[in-house]
C-alpha cells in the first residue's frame, strides 16, 4: 500500500483495532526495550530544546529538523530501536508541539508545550517496515539486531493488504499492538442505495445511552443500567480504597515507599480497567443502534455484541418512576429516556428491576444488555477475588439503593 494516496482515488476510512500479545520472557524484555528506547528519543528532544531555550534560541520542533538530528546521531544510538520507530516518536513530539503552539496562539494560555519525560512511549511502524502473517508479526529493529517476532492472541480483523501501520504500546499492565487499516467506503449500486427518506432521530441520554425513533416505525431504547452499575461499583471501590490507604500515603515532599508505589500502580490498573469497561459498553450500545438502523423496523438479537431485544414492557427496561404507597401511573405516554422531573441539580434513582410492572408503550423496543442482566441482579459487574477492595462494614455497595419503606421517596444528588 503506498504511503501517499491518489487524490482521485475512492474515499477510504481508517480503523484501528487493539490486539493483545502472547510473548515469551525474551520477547517481552525486547518489547519493553523498544518502548524504553522510544522514551529515550523523547527525552533527548526535550533536553536539546532545554539547551536551546536557555540560550534564547528558537526551539527545534519541525519533523524534518528532528530527523536530521537523528541521522547525525547514527545507528545504534537508541539500542534496538530502528530509524522507523524513532521517527514515529519524533512525529509524535512535533505534532504535540505545533498543536500546543496553535492553541496558545488562539488564546488558551493554560496549554503547555510537551516537556514531561516518559518511561515508556509507543512506537509505530508503517507499511513496508513490518510483516504480518496470520497471528505472527515481525517488527524491524536496528542494524545488527535480529528482527523481533511477536505472536498475536487473535487474528487481525482486517484484510492483510489493507493494514497501514502497527503500534507497540503498554497499557493496562500488558503489551498491545494497535493495528490501523485503510478500508474503502462502502459504495452501493444505484438500485441499492440507502433511501434518503428513511431517517431516524437519535437522542443520546444521560441514563440510557441512546433512544432512536423513526418516522413511521418502532422505536429503540438502549438500556444504560450496566453502565450506571459499573460507575456506582467503581465509585464505592475508589472511596473504600482511599480510606484504606490514606494512612500509608506519603507526606508532601516525601518519597513514597515501594509498598505505596505498588498501591498506586494497582489503583491505576483498576481505573484503566473501569474506563475500558465503559468504553466497551458504549461501543456495544452504538453498534446496537447501527444494527437496528440497517436492518429496518425489526431489531435482531446481536449475540456477538452481547445485546438482545427485550419484549415491550419487560422488567429489563430501566424506567425512572415515582415511588408511592399505591401502584403508580406513568408520567407520560412516551417518557424521555434521559430527562428528570426532579429538582434542579438532583436526579431520581432508578428502580430495581421488577419493582413495578412497566406499562407497555406501543411500537417501542427496549434493547437490554443480555450479557449484563445477571450481573445487574447481583448489584453490578462481577466481583473478582483480589480485583477490588472489600467493602467496609456499614457501607452499601450500591449507593443509590434505598433501604427505607416502600413509600419513601429517595433522591440522589449528582
Amino acid at each position: 500500500m503506498p504511503r501517499r494516496r491518489d487524490p482521485s482515488g475512492p474515499p477510504v476510512v481508517h480503523r484501528t483495532a487493539r490486539v493483545g500479545l502472547r510473548l515469551t520472557r525474551a520477547q517481552r524484555e525486547r518489547s519493553f526495550g523498544l518502548l524504553r528506547s522510544g522514551a529515550d528519543v523523547w527525552a533527548c528532544v526535550l533536553e536539546i530544546n532545554a539547551w536551546r531555550r536557555r540560550r534564547a534560541d528558537t526551539p527545534m520542533a519541525g519533523y524534518q529538523q528532528l530527523c536530521k538530528l537523528l541521522t547525525q546521531a547514527g545507528p545504534g544510538t537508541f539500542g534496538e530501536l530502528d530509524t522507523t520507530g524513532a521517527r514515529s516518536v519524533l512525529r509524535r513530539y512535533s505534532d504535540a508541539w505545533f498543536s500546543a503552539a496553535a492553541r496558545r496562539k488562539a488564546g488558551h494560555a493554560e496549554v503547555r508545550f510537551p516537556r514531561r519525560r516518559r518511561g515508556l512511549l509507543p512506537v509505530r511502524w508503517y507499511h513496508g517496515t513490518f510483516d504480518l502473517d496470520g497471528r505472527r508479526l515481525r517488527l524491524s529493529t536496528a542494524a545488527g539486531s535480529p528482527p523481533l517476532w511477536l505472536r498475536l492472541d487473535r487474528l487481525v480483523p482486517y484484510p492483510p493488504d489493507t493494514v497501514r501501520s502497527v503500534t507497540l504500546l503498554f497499557d493496562c499492565g500488558r503489551l498491545w499492538i494497535d493495528v490501523t487499516a485503510e478500508l474503502p467506503v462502502t459504495v452501493y449500486p444505484p438500485e441499492q442505495r440507502p433511501d434518503p427518506q428513511r431517517v431516524a432521530g437519535v437522542d443520546p441520554g444521560v441514563i440510557h445511552p441512546y433512544a432512536v425513533v423513526g418516522l413511521h416505525g418502532p422505536a429503540l431504547l438502549v438500556s444504560g443500567r450496566a453502565i450506571r452499575a459499573e460507575h456506582r461499583m467503581h465509585l464505592a471501590d475508589t472511596k473504600a480504597r482511599r480510606r484504606a490507604t490514606a494512612a500509608r500515603a506519603p507526606k508532601p515532599g516525601q518519597r513514597g515507599s515501594r509498598r505505596w508505589r505498588k498501591t498506586r500502580r494497582r489503583a491505576r490498573l483498576v481505573e484503566t480497567r473501569h474506563r475500558r469497561r465503559i468504553r466497551q459498553a458504549r461501543h456495544e450500545a452504538a453498534k446496537t443502534v447501527i444494527g437496528w438502523a440497517v436492518v429496518g423496523p425489526v431489531f435482531p438479537s446481536l449475540g456477538a455484541a452481547g445485546w438482545s431485544a427485550g419484549p415491550v414492557g419487560s422488567p429489563d427496561t430501566a424506567t425512572s418512576r415515582r415511588r408511592s404507597p399505591s401502584p403508580p401511573a406513568p408520567r407520560a405516554a412516551h417518557p424521555s429516556p434521559h430527562r428528570s422531573t426532579s429538582r434542579p441539580g438532583r436526579s431520581r434513582t432508578v428502580e430495581p428491576a421488577g419493582t413495578y410492572p412497566v406499562p407497555a408503550v406501543p411500537d417501542v423496543i427496549h434493547a437490554a444488555p443480555g450479557r449484563h442482566q445477571d450481573q445487574l441482579a447481583r448489584g453490578g459487574p462481577p466481583h473478582h477475588q483480589g480485583s477490588r477492595s472489600p467493602t467496609p462494614t456499614g457501607v452499601s455497595e450500591d449507593p443509590q439503593r434505598t433501604t427505607g419503606p416502600p413509600g419513601e421517596r429517595s433522591w440522589t444528588p449528582h
